[in-house]
């Protein structure tokens, strides 16, 4: 599985447009994967959102995974969900999907990340790695440092979150994470297409260094 260019969907920093259209655009633009995350809608319509992009993600052959909301995860055949440390556990997940379900998981700390890593997680995600406006409730950037610490102790997929641009994606793929998840890089630019070609020639460029 592809982790380059993760994109998170957010209808308050998308200038108007919605989830299915920024998943569209990105997934245009190349994306690998898209995450639809909405914190704030309704479960019907949480529902009815997730199902249309898994349609648009399936035309372009990107993984879609869905923020949190298991029941809508797998009633709109999600490829997997991504939950955070105050979320459902990892392994009371596993035991209500199928086998090839994705389960990302977001860390904060070597801790948690040993903690999703033994759970079954299949990524983890070091969140926020910078400081970030995007996500009213990261909390502060946990550095590069901490993105070798978890590097040293996995060989799972690592994704970073969080404050991450076309300037520090460089640092970011140097320093061992398998991919970036981005949400303002992406969502909030006016030619979402070209953003995300940017940022996997970027991405690329990056890999072919190490």
């Amino acid at each position: 599985m592809n982790y380059d260019l993760y994109v998170v969907t957010d209808s308050q920093l998308s200038k108007g447009r919605s989830h299915q259209e920024v998943a569209r655009l990105a997934c245009e633009g190349g994306a690998d994967i898209i995450q639809f995350r909405d914190k704030d809608i309704d479960d019907a319509e949480f529902l009815k959102i997730a199902s249309e992009i898994r349609e648009i993600t399936k035309r372009y052959g990107v993984t879609f995974i869905v923020n949190d909301r298991l029941d809508a995860a797998i009633r709109s055949n999600a490829d997997g969900i991504h939950v955070g440390q105050d979320d459902m556990p990892v392994p009371d997940i596993r035991k209500l999907v199928d086998r090839n379900f994705i389960i990302g998981c977001s860390v904060g700390s070597v801790s948690e990340a040993e903690k999703a890593i033994s759970d079954g997680s299949d990524y983890i995600a070091l969140s926020p790695i910078f400081d970030t406006s995007s996500k009213s409730d990261a909390g502060s950037g946990h550095g590069i440092e901490m993105l070798r610490e978890l590097r040293k102790m996995t060989d799972l997929p690592i994704v970073a979150i969080g404050g991450i641009n076309r300037e520090n994606t460089p640092q970011v793929i140097g320093n061992g994470a398998d991919g970036i998840a981005v949400i303002s890089a992406v969502v909030s630019q006016d030619d979402i297409p070209s953003a995300c070609r940017e940022l996997k020639s970027v991405i690329k460029a990056s890999k072919d260094r190490l």
